[in-house]
């Protein structure tokens, strides 16, 4: 219920407002059955920008420390997201990962949405970033297609960092929808899945027209937080 609050009376309509989406090729997102929908990741306002569009409820995997902060923002933070149907990810180690799977997993057996972003974080320089094969691996298990995704403008609205989103224009794109099934029993081969990601990662690349880097966006992260650590603070 309170998602459906948030979509059509609260966020939804003063999102359209502000930011004008321009939004293409809605109508490869299937209107009935479990599909993924992969993204790419820019901004935090792309957690609201892109269920605010999609006429289907969807559900995505959120990482674990917006269910866990401190103090009354925190609580607050944890209460929103689970609220509106989130489901929290521990993205430490390959464990979390079996986990995240399992979640995304049971999501897509109901028949629903499942929103992912392969690169696993936010982009902290626009770029786009190697993708993870969690979302490989749920295709080809779950035998569902995967509509890539493009939020493009999203980045000059609210970079890392900035706390207030800029008022400006955003464009949404959605590409057609990818059959993986010729990968069918083939979810924990490496090759494949690193196959299946990597068509994945080419398709949102197209959408978005990024420049690609060939790495993961936490390494990269990771160390230049070690030789400019102010700079991703």
């Amino acid at each position: 219920m309170f998602y459906h609050l948030l979509k059509y009376v609260l966020l939804g309509p003063l999102l359209r407002l502000l930011f004008r989406p321009s939004i293409e090729g809605l109508d490869h997102i299937p209107e009935d059955g479990a599909a993924i929908v992969a993204g790419n990741h820019l901004s935090f306002s792309d957690h609201f920008l892109m269920p605010a569009i999609i006429k289907r409820r969807i559900t995505f995997l959120a990482k674990a420390e917006y269910f866990t902060g401190p103090g009354l923002k925190g609580r607050l933070t944890a209460a929103f997201f689970r609220s509106a149907g989130q489901i929290p990810v521990d993205r430490s180690g390959k464990e979390a990962g079996k986990n995240a799977i399992r979640e995304g997993l049971g999501v897509l057996r109901k028949g629903e949405l499942l929103g992912i972003y392969p690169e696993g974080t936010r982009s902290h320089d626009g770029r786009l970033y190697k993708g993870k094969v969690g979302v490989a691996a749920m295709a080809i298990k779950g035998q569902v297609p995967v509509v890539p995704c493009a939020m493009v403008g999203t980045f000059e609205i609210q970079p890392p960092g900035q706390k207030v989103p800029r008022v400006k224009r955003v464009t949404v794109r959605f590409g057609e929808p990818m059959d993986f099934s010729r990968y069918a029993g083939m979810e924990n081969e490496k090759a494949a899945l690193r196959a299946v990601t990597d068509e994945i990662m080419y398709a949102i690349l197209g959408l978005s027209g990024q420049e690609y880097v060939d790495r993961y966006a936490a390494e990269v992260k990771a160390e230049q937080a070690k030789k400019f650590p102010r700079l991703l603070r």
